[in-house]
């Protein structure tokens, strides 16, 4: 529920606190006098569009800001919380020492940064397992709008749909919505209950899934003629790719190869001549004197042996010289084969070598950077082509799973508007009750619930609200066959029944009593309070009889505040909760104008007295 809203110029509202109860809360006014700017402010904290016009003449900006009220579990409290509002409990409030002693003030930060005081009706002690979220909405001359929720900017779309699970705002340009044949199903559904609301939420889930098959099945057969010549096309590259069957890596290993070959001689040459500084000719060519490595090194290790016995430091140096002579006789020898094998590499294998790399280095230009990309290319080709090459069975196969589905979802649809028609004579009739009480007795509403041709996310029915407000007259569609103030009958009616499965706190009527009077105002006074008995009611009204019903009657009323940049001054108007005899006052002023009058006192007595009595 809210709490406190505090407005700042917006308007003719220069200043102006709201404390507000949990039930009935008439805010009541002279024309002209500023009542509709308190539904415009809470409009503006559940994310209406702003206009500057909208703020008082000579002020930089307007402000709105207010405390609502919600169990911890609410659907509003997660989204405060993922933008980054901090939320606390309050601790309950204790009882002051001294009962007779006024509370002091709370001082709040408004959305403009301004400090205000909190009106101590406002300030109630919050109950356990419930927070208090902090709205504002700040409008600047400029044109500029800022939301924030608990000390936290937001889009204003945010602070729009934090506002819409909290409030219900219904005016005389709101009743459009009832218009609406989607707004209509809904109120339906609601109607129905938790068990039709569990059967709606299965039929949508897979009625979703009937759709995605629906669009893949579309998508492959609209597209049929490209994907049959995509499959063409991957079958000839994956056939260009297999014909040469490439292996991991060997676009490296033939490049090192074709390397070696084509420098052969040198390889070679460098070969032997580093063979014979190891190990010299051999035995069969000439003889040689030329020192060799190996000779070098056998001489060195000759010199040491007789001794190496003699000292163990020299020991361990002719060791390593033998492991040197090992090593090199070793590397002489390797060197011998490696020239015998360059010998037996010929200028064929050299040809075959560079075809091979040709026929690679096609399939990389085409299909990748090297062969292991084409490899990798080549792979998902053949997943892609499979998947186009079994369209046919995917086609049986949708097909089959459509046609079983949408039998099934038939079936649910059929079960939904079953549910919906009872839920229908159910709504008609307890609506049908209430435009009797609200003076209408011989209204009917007819809830029309017609089978569609397709199926939709909510079945296959539409809803249509049918008002005969007359005994003859035919249902006609609401706004068709009713006047304005039956239209406001029918809505308070319709709001009276849904209310209790409801999950809105707080409702907003904007004069939708307008056009009515007499009898029926009574009625609607009556149903606004019994409506208040489960949801917090705000009502902006012209009525005493509902005015007398009000747990809370706020007044609002015109100043002249004396200025003096401005000649003459300007009007503004304030804010002002009202006391058992204010209220009497107000109520006279309301039915007679002259709240002095102890004709209209007493009949405005009366009608308190009347309205308590419900």
């Amino acid at each position: 529920m809210i709490d406190y809203v505090t407005i700042s110029d917006l308007g003719v509202i220069e200043h102006a606190e709201l404390p507000l109860d949990a039930g009935l809360n008439v805010v009541t006014g002279e024309t002209g006098a500023g009542k509709t700017m308190v539904v415009t402010a809470l409009g503006l904290l559940l994310g209406a569009r702003a206009e500057a016009s909208a703020i008082r003449s000579g002020a930089p900006q307007a402000t709105v800001d207010a405390g609502i009220t919600v169990p911890s579990t609410h659907r509003c409290v997660s989204l405060a919380q993922d933008a980054g509002a901090w939320l606390e409990t309050p601790e309950p409030l204790k009882a002051p020492e001294n009962p007779e002693a006024p509370e002091a003030p709370e001082i709040l930060e408004t959305s403009d940064g301004a400090a205000a005081q909190k009106t101590p009706a406002a300030s109630a002690a919050t109950p356990a397992g419930q927070v208090e979220i902090l709205l504002g909405r700040t409008l600047s001359s400029k044109g500029r709008s800022r939301a924030n929720v608990s000390g936290r900017s937001v889009p204003i779309a945010l602070l729009g749909e934090i506002g819409s699970s909290l409030v219900t705002v219904h005016g005389q340009s709101d009743q459009l919505r009832l218009r609406s044949s989607a707004a209509q199903r809904r109120a339906l559904d609601r109607h129905a209950g938790a068990e039709f609301a569990q059967a709606l939420s299965t039929y949508r889930e897979q009625f979703s899934g009937y759709q995605r098959k629906v669009a893949e099945l579309e998508e492959i057969t609209t597209n049929e003629r490209e994907r049959r010549r995509e499959a063409e096309q991957l079958q000839q590259s994956l056939e260009q790719i297999d014909a040469v069957e490439p292996l991991p890596g060997e676009d490296q290993e033939l490049k090192t190869e074709s390397l070696k070959l084509e420098n052969v001689e040198s390889l070679r040459e460098a070969a032997r001549s580093a063979q014979l500084s190891l190990s010299g000719p051999d035995a069969a060519e000439v003889l040689d004197d030329a020192p060799h490595a190996v000779a070098l090194v056998e001489s060195a290790a000759t010199a040491l042996a007789a001794v190496q016995e003699q000292d163990q430091e020299l020991g361990q140096i002719a060791e390593q010289i033998s492991s040197v002579s090992s090593l090199l006789n070793d590397a002489a020898s390797e060197l011998g084969i490696y020239a015998a094998n360059l010998d037996e590499s010929g200028p064929e294998r050299l040809a075959e070598v560079h075809q091979r790399r040709a026929d690679l280095e096609r399939l990389i230009r085409l299909y990748g950077p090297d062969i292991d990309a084409v490899l990798a290319w080549a792979e998902d080709a053949r997943a892609r082509l499979h998947s186009l090459q079994s369209d046919a069975d995917r086609i049986e196969e949708l097909s089959a799973e459509i046609g079983e589905l949408g039998a099934h979802l038939w079936a649910q649809a059929e079960e939904l508007r079953r549910r919906r028609l009872q839920a229908g004579e159910q709504l008609g009739a307890a609506v049908g009750e209430e435009l009797a009480a609200l003076a209408m007795p011989q209204a009917r509403m007819v809830i029309d619930v017609a089978e569609t041709k397709e199926l939709g996310p909510d079945g296959a029915d539409t809803v249509a609200m049918l008002l005969a407000p007359h005994p003859g007259a035919d249902p006609l569609p609401l706004g068709k066959g009713a006047s304005g103030g039956e239209l406001s009958r029918v809505m308070l009616a319709l709001e009276v029944v849904l209310a209790e499965g409801s999950e809105t706190e707080t409702f907003i009527f904007d004069e939708v009593d307008a056009g009515v009077g007499g009898k029926a105002a009574v009625q609607i006074g009556r149903r606004l309070a019994m409506l208040a008995q489960h949801r917090q009611v705000i009502v902006v009204t012209h009525l005493p009889q509902v005015a007398a019903y009000a747990q809370n009657h706020i007044r609002v009323f015109k100043s002249s505040v004396q200025d003096s940049s401005v000649s003459g001054g300007f009007t503004a108007s304030d804010v002002t909760p009202l006391n058992e005899e204010q209220r009497v006052s107000e109520l006279a002023r309301m039915l007679a104008g002259q709240e002095d009058s102890e004709s209209a006192r007493a009949h405005a007595r009366e009608l308190i007295s009347a309205a308590a009595a419900l």
